[in-house]
């Protein structure tokens, strides 16, 4: 057990199979954007957002027509002190693979996380987002989340 850990205990889920789905090549679907973050790290275990169920199909949408990306997140616990971690691995993810003319929203799952409020904000207002992926340390966390190869995903 890592020291300072709040939930040393996460419940792992399995991740399913599915089947390719066939899409207009030129047209962006919430499958897509979820198989993009599907296998960022979780920042204190050795799981994917998706094996840990802080991720889903569902918690996906995407309007084309607006250019717009929203995924909600489900921290593990009330009080996940790694939340904002995650919402800045998602969103760096999501830069680096869609083009910059979409506008995407991260947000906490309502009621899953005690300063919810707080960490929506900070993850949607780029001048903090800027400011932290710029602290070398937190960089190098969001990094590691990021190049995460679970030998178990594929």
């Amino acid at each position: 057990m890592t020291v300072g850990m709040i939930n040393a205990n996460p419940v792992v889920h399995e991740r399913p199979e599915r089947a390719s789905h066939p899409h207009a090549a030129d047209v962006l679907d919430p499958l897509d954007v979820f198989d993009t973050v599907r296998d960022i790290k979780d920042p204190e275990h050795p799981y994917s957002l998706e094996q840990l169920s802080v991720l889903s199909e569902e918690s996906v949408s995407v309007d084309e027509t607006l250019g717009r990306i929203q995924i909600t997140f489900t921290p593990t616990v009330q009080h996940c002190s790694m939340a904002t971690v995650i919402g800045l691995c998602l969103r760096l993810k999501l830069m680096q693979n869609f083009p910059p003319h979409f506008k995407v929203d991260i947000k906490v799952a309502p009621g899953s996380l005690a300063n919810e409020e707080s960490v929506n904000k900070q993850l949607n207002d780029k001048e903090r987002v800027a400011a932290a992926l710029e602290n070398p340390n937190l960089r190098q966390l969001v990094d590691e989340c990021l190049c995460f190869n679970d030998p178990y995903s594929r």
